[in-house]
Protein backbone atom coordinates (compact mmCIF):
# COMPACT_ATOMS: atom_id res chain seq x y z
CA UNK A 1 0.00 0.00 0.00
CA UNK A 2 1.08 3.47 -1.04
CA UNK A 3 1.85 5.93 2.23
CA UNK A 4 1.09 9.58 2.25
CA UNK A 5 1.95 12.55 4.53
CA UNK A 6 -1.25 15.47 3.63
CA UNK A 7 0.70 18.98 4.67
CA UNK A 8 -2.12 21.05 5.56
CA UNK A 9 -5.41 20.08 7.91
CA UNK A 10 -8.14 22.32 7.12
CA UNK A 11 -11.31 21.51 5.33
CA UNK A 12 -9.62 21.20 1.90
CA UNK A 13 -7.31 18.48 3.55
CA UNK A 14 -10.55 16.85 4.77
CA UNK A 15 -11.56 16.18 1.00
CA UNK A 16 -7.75 15.48 0.24
CA UNK A 17 -7.40 12.46 2.28
CA UNK A 18 -10.98 11.21 1.32
CA UNK A 19 -10.01 11.07 -2.09
CA UNK A 20 -6.70 9.47 -0.99
CA UNK A 21 -7.80 6.67 0.58
CA UNK A 22 -10.27 5.70 -2.38
CA UNK A 23 -7.30 5.61 -4.66
CA UNK A 24 -5.68 3.53 -1.69
CA UNK A 25 -3.04 5.46 0.21
CA UNK A 26 -2.22 5.00 3.86
CA UNK A 27 -2.44 8.49 5.38
CA UNK A 28 0.36 8.26 7.75
CA UNK A 29 -0.69 11.82 9.09
CA UNK A 30 -0.70 15.49 8.63
CA UNK A 31 1.64 18.07 8.56
CA UNK A 32 -0.04 21.66 9.68
CA UNK A 33 1.90 24.86 11.40
CA UNK A 34 -1.14 25.36 13.46
CA UNK A 35 -0.25 23.08 16.71
CA UNK A 36 -2.77 20.37 16.75
CA UNK A 37 -1.36 18.32 20.28
CA UNK A 38 -3.48 15.65 21.51
CA UNK A 39 -4.57 14.43 17.83
CA UNK A 40 -2.81 11.44 17.10
CA UNK A 41 -2.72 12.63 13.25
CA UNK A 42 -0.74 14.97 13.28
CA UNK A 43 2.92 14.97 12.98
CA UNK A 44 4.83 18.18 13.06
CA UNK A 45 4.92 21.71 12.27
CA UNK A 46 5.82 22.34 7.93
CA UNK A 47 9.38 23.71 9.42
CA UNK A 48 10.03 20.18 11.36
CA UNK A 49 8.70 18.30 8.46
CA UNK A 50 11.27 20.29 6.48
CA UNK A 51 14.07 19.07 8.71
CA UNK A 52 13.10 15.45 9.09
CA UNK A 53 15.55 12.90 7.29
CA UNK A 54 12.60 10.70 6.58
CA UNK A 55 10.38 13.20 5.02
CA UNK A 56 11.23 11.53 1.55
CA UNK A 57 9.79 8.26 2.31
CA UNK A 58 6.47 9.17 1.77
CA UNK A 59 4.69 10.43 -0.64
CA UNK A 60 2.94 13.66 0.04
CA UNK A 61 0.28 16.17 -0.74
CA UNK A 62 -0.16 19.77 -0.15
CA UNK A 63 -3.61 19.88 0.82
CA UNK A 64 -4.26 23.32 0.91
CA UNK A 65 -7.28 25.67 -1.46
CA UNK A 66 -5.16 29.05 -1.03
CA UNK A 67 -2.77 28.75 -4.52
CA UNK A 68 -0.41 31.56 -2.88
CA UNK A 69 0.25 29.01 -0.01
CA UNK A 70 0.61 25.46 -2.12
CA UNK A 71 2.71 27.52 -4.45
CA UNK A 72 5.06 29.05 -1.83
CA UNK A 73 5.48 25.61 0.27
CA UNK A 74 6.62 23.89 -3.04
CA UNK A 75 9.34 26.53 -3.04
CA UNK A 76 10.12 25.96 0.54
CA UNK A 77 10.36 22.20 -0.75
CA UNK A 78 12.66 22.80 -3.58
CA UNK A 79 15.49 21.57 -1.94
CA UNK A 80 14.42 18.35 -0.65
CA UNK A 81 13.68 14.86 -2.31
CA UNK A 82 9.45 15.27 -2.24
CA UNK A 83 7.59 12.62 -4.09
CA UNK A 84 4.26 14.70 -4.84
CA UNK A 85 1.10 12.31 -4.94
CA UNK A 86 -1.67 13.23 -7.80
CA UNK A 87 -4.95 12.45 -6.14
CA UNK A 88 -7.89 11.39 -8.81
CA UNK A 89 -10.86 10.58 -7.29
CA UNK A 90 -12.16 7.16 -9.00
CA UNK A 91 -15.54 8.58 -9.73
CA UNK A 92 -14.12 11.44 -11.91
CA UNK A 93 -14.12 10.90 -15.92
CA UNK A 94 -10.55 11.71 -17.40
CA UNK A 95 -9.83 11.16 -20.95
CA UNK A 96 -7.11 8.90 -21.92
CA UNK A 97 -5.48 11.85 -23.25
CA UNK A 98 -5.40 14.06 -20.78
CA UNK A 99 -2.53 14.87 -18.91
CA UNK A 100 -2.92 15.66 -15.48
CA UNK A 101 0.52 16.68 -13.65
CA UNK A 102 2.26 15.39 -10.33
CA UNK A 103 0.81 17.43 -6.72
CA UNK A 104 -2.83 17.97 -8.73
CA UNK A 105 -5.95 16.49 -6.82
CA UNK A 106 -9.29 15.82 -9.07
CA UNK A 107 -12.23 16.02 -6.64
CA UNK A 108 -15.07 13.38 -7.31
CA UNK A 109 -17.82 13.68 -10.26
CA UNK A 110 -15.13 15.90 -12.60
CA UNK A 111 -14.74 15.47 -16.29
CA UNK A 112 -11.57 16.39 -18.11
CA UNK A 113 -11.79 15.89 -21.69
CA UNK A 114 -9.33 14.98 -24.85
CA UNK A 115 -5.92 16.88 -24.80
CA UNK A 116 -6.59 19.02 -22.10
CA UNK A 117 -3.60 19.59 -19.80
CA UNK A 118 -4.06 20.50 -15.87
CA UNK A 119 -0.80 21.52 -14.54
CA UNK A 120 1.07 20.89 -10.65
CA UNK A 121 -0.54 21.26 -7.67
CA UNK A 122 -3.93 22.47 -9.27
CA UNK A 123 -7.22 21.63 -7.96
CA UNK A 124 -10.23 20.76 -10.04
CA UNK A 125 -12.86 20.84 -7.20
CA UNK A 126 -16.13 18.96 -6.76
CA UNK A 127 -18.44 18.10 -10.16
CA UNK A 128 -16.15 20.65 -12.21
CA UNK A 129 -15.71 19.96 -16.07
CA UNK A 130 -12.65 20.86 -18.29
CA UNK A 131 -13.54 20.23 -21.72
CA UNK A 132 -11.38 19.39 -24.95
CA UNK A 133 -8.22 21.33 -25.47
CA UNK A 134 -8.09 23.16 -22.44
CA UNK A 135 -4.69 24.31 -20.69
CA UNK A 136 -4.76 24.60 -17.12
CA UNK A 137 -1.48 26.07 -15.31
CA UNK A 138 0.05 25.03 -12.32
CA UNK A 139 -1.40 25.96 -9.04
CA UNK A 140 -4.63 27.06 -10.18
CA UNK A 141 -7.85 26.28 -8.05
CA UNK A 142 -11.41 25.32 -9.90
CA UNK A 143 -13.96 25.09 -7.36
CA UNK A 144 -16.88 23.45 -7.03
CA UNK A 145 -18.99 23.26 -10.16
CA UNK A 146 -16.60 25.25 -12.48
CA UNK A 147 -17.45 24.51 -15.90
CA UNK A 148 -14.76 25.26 -18.93
CA UNK A 149 -15.91 24.91 -22.64
CA UNK A 150 -13.10 23.49 -25.03
CA UNK A 151 -10.16 25.34 -25.87
CA UNK A 152 -10.03 27.59 -22.24
CA UNK A 153 -6.51 28.72 -20.59
CA UNK A 154 -6.17 29.28 -17.71
CA UNK A 155 -2.68 30.73 -16.63
CA UNK A 156 -0.90 30.42 -13.25
CA UNK A 157 -2.41 30.55 -9.50
CA UNK A 158 -5.71 32.07 -10.97
CA UNK A 159 -9.01 31.13 -8.79
CA UNK A 160 -12.43 30.39 -10.50
CA UNK A 161 -15.05 30.71 -8.03
CA UNK A 162 -17.79 28.13 -7.45
CA UNK A 163 -20.49 27.94 -10.22
CA UNK A 164 -18.54 29.72 -12.73
CA UNK A 165 -18.58 28.88 -16.48
CA UNK A 166 -16.22 30.03 -19.43
CA UNK A 167 -17.29 30.25 -22.94
CA UNK A 168 -15.16 28.63 -25.85
CA UNK A 169 -11.65 29.55 -26.22
CA UNK A 170 -11.39 31.84 -23.36
CA UNK A 171 -8.12 32.84 -21.85
CA UNK A 172 -8.04 33.71 -17.89
CA UNK A 173 -5.06 35.75 -16.97
CA UNK A 174 -2.15 34.98 -14.00
CA UNK A 175 -3.46 35.13 -10.66
CA UNK A 176 -6.98 36.30 -11.62
CA UNK A 177 -10.11 35.60 -9.81
CA UNK A 178 -13.41 34.76 -10.91
CA UNK A 179 -16.38 35.36 -8.71
CA UNK A 180 -19.02 32.79 -8.15
CA UNK A 181 -21.54 32.26 -10.58
CA UNK A 182 -19.80 34.28 -13.29
CA UNK A 183 -20.34 33.88 -16.76
CA UNK A 184 -16.83 34.69 -18.81
CA UNK A 185 -17.44 35.82 -22.32
CA UNK A 186 -14.40 37.56 -23.17
CA UNK A 187 -10.33 37.58 -22.07
CA UNK A 188 -9.45 38.24 -18.84
CA UNK A 189 -6.40 39.81 -18.16
CA UNK A 190 -3.69 39.20 -15.32
CA UNK A 191 -4.18 40.30 -11.72
CA UNK A 192 -7.77 41.10 -11.86
CA UNK A 193 -10.92 40.42 -10.20
CA UNK A 194 -13.91 39.72 -12.66
CA UNK A 195 -17.78 38.98 -11.20
CA UNK A 196 -21.01 38.91 -12.50
CA UNK A 197 -23.06 37.99 -16.07
CA UNK A 198 -21.46 38.23 -18.04
CA UNK A 199 -18.03 38.78 -16.25
CA UNK A 200 -16.75 42.52 -16.11
CA UNK A 201 -13.54 43.47 -13.85
CA UNK A 202 -14.17 45.34 -10.61
CA UNK A 203 -10.55 45.90 -9.54
CA UNK A 204 -7.49 45.27 -10.46
CA UNK A 205 -4.89 43.50 -7.58
CA UNK A 206 -1.97 44.96 -6.28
Amino acid sequence: MKSLIIIGMGGHSKVAADVALRQGYNIIGYVDDNSHEGNPSYLCSLNDFINRVDCHIHEVFIAIGNNKIREEIVKQFNSLSIRYATLIDPSAITSPSAVIKEGTLVMPGSAINANSMIGSHSIVNTSSSVDHDCIIEDFVHLSPGVHLAGGVTVKKGAHLGIGCVVIPSIRIGERAIIGAGAAVVKDVPSKVTAVGVPAKIIEKQG
